[in-house]
């Protein structure tokens, strides 16, 4: 399908991008990876006046370390975040999942702040940035401002993005192996490489044999991705029998949507079933 005419910019720098930005107003989309953006284009699903290309704004891409944080460019792809040690060695859960977006055509041209922007609740890293505890650093007319993952994403396909602001890097705490870390990420789908019916992203910290520490972030259960609470509170101090019962209320919260795929019950059970499964999997007591 054709895509509806639109202007095009490509901006040198994030004061350039910022300023395009604010003339359009909520008529202009911005053009990272394209893994987004060209679908809802060609499906006539986004009507943009504007395509803001950000793609060769220097600076913009990369890992480093800020003390305790890991601090990821959001136009960094997700092949180069599978890739960095850094990555591997202090944010294990989001190499885990990064390693299941798409295919390596799509890890090559997608980017991990693209993929944030965007807000699927079916996407594989919202769910991830929440269970990391991330706060996404946005640039705007004013400067910069700090979003914690928890109020970015607001409604389907929706974050708290201002139009006239751009997602310029992704803050992640450290949470390292040696620090008694575990992480696991699964999601099930009907077919290879389709969106997830239900994925869940399960960090977890052991002291003792047992769990100190839980974040679990669950995709495609409503319009935003969430975090299974019940569970994460039922956790504190479980063992392996524990878990199962925890795992119980990994649902409750949520507001799964029904489609041909899945009915809003299958996506509860599959939440539940997962949950068990990658905390089991963290904690290596399965």
């Amino acid at each position: 399908m054709i895509p509806p005419a639109f202007d095009y910019v490509r901006p040198a720098s994030v004061d350039e991008a910022v300023r395009a930005l604010g003339e359009a107003g909520e008529d202009a989309k911005v053009l990272a990876g394209g893994q987004s953006l060209l679908p809802l284009l060609r499906l006539r699903l986004a009507f943009p006046e504007l395509v803001v290309d950000v793609g060769r704004i220097p600076g913009l891409r990369g890992v480093r370390e800020d003390g305790g944080t890991l601090v990821i460019g959001a136009l960094t792809t997700h092949h180069d975040v599978l890739a960095d040690p850094l990555v591997r060695r202090h944010a294990g859960l989001l190499a885990a999942a990064t390693a299941t977006v798409g295919d390596p055509a799509i890890r090559h041209r997608g980017t991990l702040g693209g993929s944030l922007a965007h807000a699927d609740p079916a996407g594989d890293l919202p769910a991830v940035a929440l269970a990391l505890d991330a706060e996404l650093v946005a640039a705007g007319p004013g400067g910069q401002r700090t979003i914690p993952a928890k109020e970015f994403f607001v409604d389907y396909l929706q974050t708290s993005l201002r139009p006239d602001e751009l997602l310029v890097e992704v803050r992640l705490p450290k949470t390292d192996e040696s620090d008694g870390w575990g992480f696991h990420y699964e999601k099930f789908s009907r077919v290879a490489q389709a969106w997830a019916m239900v994925g869940v992203a399960a960090l977890v910290r052991r002291e003792n044999g047992y769990i100190a520490e839980a974040r679990i972030g669950l995709g495609n259960m409503g319009s935003t991705p969430l975090r299974a609470s019940a569970t994460e509170e039922a956790l504190s101090g479980a063992d392996a029998d524990g878990v199962a019962l925890a795992a119980r209320s990994a649902a409750e919260g949520t507001r799964p949507t029904g489609d041909p795929s899945a009915s809003p019950e299958y996506r509860a059970h599959l939440a539940r079933v997962l949950t068990r499964r990658s905390v089991l999997a963290a904690a290596g007591m399965g």
